[in-house]
């Protein structure tokens, strides 16, 4: 396969040369990238792409060759070439990372051990093959996989054999027969109000106190929270306004969009919280003064002394020290956010204050999350009007 760059309309275009039944092709792949200043950007991307296609071009002459003798294996590489090449429907790059660790820890060792072709999967081998991730799935050994994680692991096997009988490699698919087994519903834990001042009280000379302070009277996931940039601080219209995220799989990635449309939402800023925002941002001024050229300028709310932003993982960890530190029952960073919904539904506020409030898309992730701290608020309720 050939291609070259073109420009249109100021922007590069890779096109690459394919061939149809004998006949050449010409597809156009609009790289977004304007013409000045990144030439060598588009290059790479060109490259990239021309590898990408060559692969695929490569794992389907052998599916021609033998369309279901392949190693079930080879069957979902082609299937994820496909689905990395196709440039109109790009996958979200969060999204791609969660893809690929999954399939380097839980999908290829399994298969390339058990070497089933594809024209031996079944519903049977499927099936053991979810039950077994759901029993002994983790890689510390210590049980089972989460139900998030075997409905992601599902997802790629199904996609996997749709695609192939898509391209007539097999009859049908026998995934669509594979149950996911019925798992205990995480409890999440939750601090109360309480227990919140006490351990802000506790850390408030901490680096991480702001971050804290923020996620637990806002709900914010941790990835909002990161995401957060001072041009979202408006001190005048004493607002905060999510709508940046910061994620982490294997790299960090930050994404000028939120998880939904209703992530994207505005808070009133209280004069406390305004009051801490304005120190940390003069003591971040200063900050840059001391470090001088040094000094890493990023726009992120919550960063290092340097200028550096936190990165995920160092949030999350960190925080479960300060607990542990600090005599405080364990929670997860993210049990910040039930924290505030619980404590919000306790102090009287109906399920779609607090949808608002989290930025839920459906009243019924709430319900489902929050439904029974709800219920325990309206037997108060029902308690307080007949005694």
């Amino acid at each position: 396969m050939t291609g070259s760059l073109q420009t249109k309309n100021n922007i590069y275009y890779i096109v690459l040369n394919t061939y149809e039944n004998g006949k050449r092709k010409q597809k156009w792949i609009n790289t977004e990238l304007p013409v000045k200043g990144n030439k060598t950007k588009a290059q790479k991307l060109l490259r990239e792409t021309l590898k990408e296609y060559e692969e695929a071009e490569a794992l389907r002459a052998q599916q021609e060759a033998d369309q279901a003798n392949i190693p079930f294996v080879d069957a979902i590489k082609l299937w994820y070439a496909e689905k990395t090449a196709d440039f109109e429907h790009p996958i979200d790059e969060v999204t791609k990372q969660g893809y690929e660790t999954l399939m380097k820890n839980h999908v290829f060792p399994y298969w390339k051990e058990k070497g089933t072709l594809l024209k031996e999967i079944t519903k049977f081998n499927l099936q053991d093959y979810i039950n077994e991730k759901a029993k002994n799935g983790r890689l510390d050994g210590k049980g089972g996989l989460a139900p998030r994680s075997l409905r992601l692991l599902k997802n790629i096997v199904n996609q996997t054999l749709l695609y192939c009988v898509s391209e007539g490699m097999i009859p049908n698919n026998p995934c669509q027969f594979v149950k996911l087994p019925v798992c205990e519903r995480y409890e999440a834990h939750f601090y109360t109000k309480s227990q919140i001042d006490e351990l802000l009280e506790k850390i408030k000379d901490e680096p991480l106190y702001p971050l804290i302070r923020l996620t637990a009277l806002y709900g914010l996931r941790r990835s909002e929270a990161l995401g957060l940039r001072w041009d979202c601080v408006n001190f005048e219209a004493e607002t905060i306004s999510i709508r940046r995220t910061v994620s982490k799989v294997t790299t960090v990635v930050a994404k000028d969009k939120t998880k939904n449309t209703s992530s994207r939402r505005s808070f009133p800023m209280t004069p406390e919280i305004k009051e801490l925002l304005l120190n940390l941002k003069a003591q971040q001024e200063k900050d840059k003064q001391f470090f001088g050229d040094t000094y890493h300028d990023c726009d992120s709310v919550f960063r290092w002394s340097d200028g550096r932003p936190f990165s995920p993982d160092y949030v999350s960890d960190k925080f479960s020290k300060l607990l542990k530190a600090n005599g405080m029952p364990h929670i997860r960073f993210h049990e910040l956010r039930h924290s505030a919904a619980s404590n919000l539904l306790n102090m009287g506020f109906s399920l779609k204050d607090v949808q608002e409030w989290l930025g839920h898309s459906d009243i019924k992730t709430t319900a489902n999350t929050y439904g029974h701290l709800d219920a325990k608020r309206k037997l108060s309720m029902a308690e307080a009007l007949v005694s």
